[in-house]
């Protein structure tokens, strides 16, 4: 699973379609040209944290971490206040880029075969791929959602999504402790991966 976290990366940065009539095929585009501008940033990266400070600003204009984040909690999202709401996002996306950024290795590039998007309900757009990385075959689906333009709302690695996985983890916090245990939760993984 370590290896999966590189993929996230690698075709995060999805380029933005015109809101209203984007069809599968300019998002699938789309998300060919967000990976080549994720590893332009990735080729001029000397280490993942190198990787992770220069990548952060594209990864949080083309992913959006507020439908993520609020998501991942769950229900209770409902019940944070816009001061934990923000609070919480900051250190979801925290999490995330560091997870993901930690598996960069400079110079591997993942092979993507890019398979036939789809656009399962209105304003969303689903493209599978196929991608070989450190000789490990992985079948990831971007699910990009019209957000203010088109945005990746979440990734799902042999069918597992990463925002599941982490409702999985955040939505008991949340049940024993609210929105505070969530931060502590969050706040605790930061400071673990420093």
């Amino acid at each position: 699973m370590t290896s999966r976290f590189f993929l996230l990366i690698t075709a995060a940065a999805l380029l933005p379609l015109p809101p209203a009539f984007a069809n599968p095929a300019e998002a699938q585009q789309r998300l060919r040209s967000a990976v080549g501008e994720v590893l332009a940033i990735a080729d001029g990266s000397s280490s993942s944290a190198a990787f992770a400070s220069k990548v952060r600003p594209t990864l949080e204009r083309h992913i959006s971490f507020d439908t993520m984040t609020s998501r991942a909690v769950g229900v209770g999202w409902r019940q944070f206040t816009q001061e934990q709401r923000k609070r919480a996002v900051q250190l979801f996306t925290s999490v995330i880029i560091r997870t993901y950024t930690e598996k960069f290795t400079p110079g591997e590039h993942p092979q993507i075969t890019y398979q036939n998007a789809v656009s399962p309900a209105a304003g969303r757009v689903d493209v599978p791929t196929r991608m070989v990385y450190r000789g490990s075959k992985y079948n990831v689906t971007y699910r990009m959602e019209n957000i203010g333009g088109w945005r990746i709302a979440d990734v799902v690695i042999e069918g597992v999504s990463l925002v599941a996985n982490y409702r999985a983890q955040l939505g008991p916090t949340f049940s024993k402790g609210g929105a505070a245990a969530v931060i502590s939760s969050l706040e605790q993984s930061v400071s673990r991966r420093s």
